[in-house]
C-alpha cells in the first residue's frame, strides 16, 4: 500500500535535512486563522513529507500565541496523515536527565486561554481522549531513537502550562507530586486537536532542563535550553530521517483507530448544523460530516 504524508511538527530548523527533495514552501490557508508559517513540502528516499515550524520560522510566536487549531487543520489539508511532533520539555524525573528522548503518551492540559477543540458550536462531536496518541506511530518513533543510539523512553506524561513563564516552584513541585513525568508548553491542545482531525499523531520531547524542583540544579534558562536543543538538533534530524521510510509499511486506515476518531463522535443531528462550521471543518470532518455519518 502507497504510504502516507509525514508531518513534522517543530523547531525551525528541523527541516534541514540532508537529502530533502523537492522542497517547496507552501501558504495553506485556513478557516481557523493564520498557520504559524508556511508549510515545506518535500521528499525523503521517495517519502512525502510536510514540515511546519511551530513557532514560526525565526521563533516568532510564544507557545501561548501559536495557532493550534489552524496548524492542525493545515497540516491536514496538506494530506498529512501521520504526525510527528518533536519539542523541548522539562523532566520531573532524575533518571529523565537532559538529552533523553520521552515518547509521550498522556497529557495533562493545564492552558487557559487555548482553544482545545474544533468542535465547540454548530457542530459538536464529543472525541474520545482516553488515548491520545498513535501507539504504532509512538512505536515507530520510539525503535527509531534505540536504533541511533539516543537515550530514549517509551511512555511518559506530559503536562502542558499556559508560558510563555517558566513554572514557579510550587507549580513544579505539585506537577512532580501528581507523578508526570515532563512539562512543555506546546504539546496541547495540539494532541487533542491532532486526535479531532483524525491524524495518527506522536509527540517526542527532548529533555533540555530539570524545570525547578531539582535542589541540585539552577532554576530554568533559557541560555541552557537553547545549549542543549542544539546539543539535540542533529538527533532530532536524525529521527526524521530514521522515521519517514517506515510509514510505507504502515496499513491504513490506522488498526489503532486514529483515523477514524470521529465515528459515532458527532452529536448535532444533520438539520441542526450550521452550514458554515460544516464548511469549516470540512479538512477536519469532512469524512463524516460530507456523508451525514461515518464512512
Amino acid at each position: 500500500m502507497a504510504s502516507g504524508v509525514l508531518g513534522i511538527l517543530g523547531g525551525s530548523g528541523l527541516y534541514e535535512i540532508e537529502g530533502l527533495s523537492n522542497r517547496e514552501w507552501v501558504k495553506v490557508e485556513s478557516a481557523f486563522g493564520e498557520p504559524s508559517d508556511e508549510l515545506l513540502f518535500g521528499e525523503l528516499d521517495g517519502q512525502r513529507l510536510v514540515f511546519l515550524p511551530r513557532h514560526g520560522r525565526g521563533h516568532t510566536r510564544s507557545p501561548s500565541a501559536v495557532n493550534y487549531r489552524a496548524n492542525i487543520d493545515a497540516m491536514k489539508r496538506a494530506g498529512v496523515s501521520e504526525l510527528l511532533s518533536l519539542s523541548a520539555v522539562g523532566s520531573f524525573k532524575e533518571e529523565l536527565s537532559p538529552g533523553t528522548f520521552v515518547v509521550i503518551d498522556q497529557f495533562i492540559d493545564r492552558t487557559r486561554t487555548r482553544a482545545r477543540s474544533f468542535f465547540n458550536e454548530g457542530v459538536v462531536a464529543h472525541v474520545s481522549m482516553a488515548h491520545p496518541t498513535c501507539n504504532r506511530l509512538a512505536d515507530t518513533a520510539f525503535e527509531a531513537a534505540k536504533e541511533l543510539g539516543l537515550r530514549a523512553v517509551r511512555g511518559g506524561t506530559y503536562v502542558g502550562m499556559e508560558g510563555p513563564q517558566f513554572s514557579t516552584l510550587a507549580e513544579s513541585k505539585l506537577y512532580k507530586s501528581w507523578g508526570c513525568d515532563i512539562i512543555g508548553m506546546t504539546n496541547v491542545p495540539e494532541a487533542f486537536l491532532a486526535r479531532e482531525a483524525e491524524i495518527c499523531y506522536s509527540t517526542v520531547g527532548m529533555v533540555t532542563d530539570y524545570d525547578c524542583w531539582h535542589p541540585d540544579h539552577d532554576a530554568v534558562q533559557v541560555a541552557d535550553i537553547v545549549r542543549v536543543l542544539l546539543e539535540n538538533a542533529d538527533n532530532a534530524r536524525s529521527l526524521v530521517k530514521q522515521v519517514a521510510p517506515r510509514l510505507g509499511a504502515f496499513e491504513r486506515p490506522c488498526l489503532h483507530g486514529c483515523q477514524r476518531a470521529l465515528d459515532d463522535a458527532i452529536i448535532t443531528g444533520e438539520e441542526a448544523r450550521d452550514p458554515a462550521v460544516v464548511r469549516m471543518l470540512d479538512a477536519v470532518a469532512g469524512r463524516v460530516l460530507q456523508s451525514g455519518g461515518p464512512s
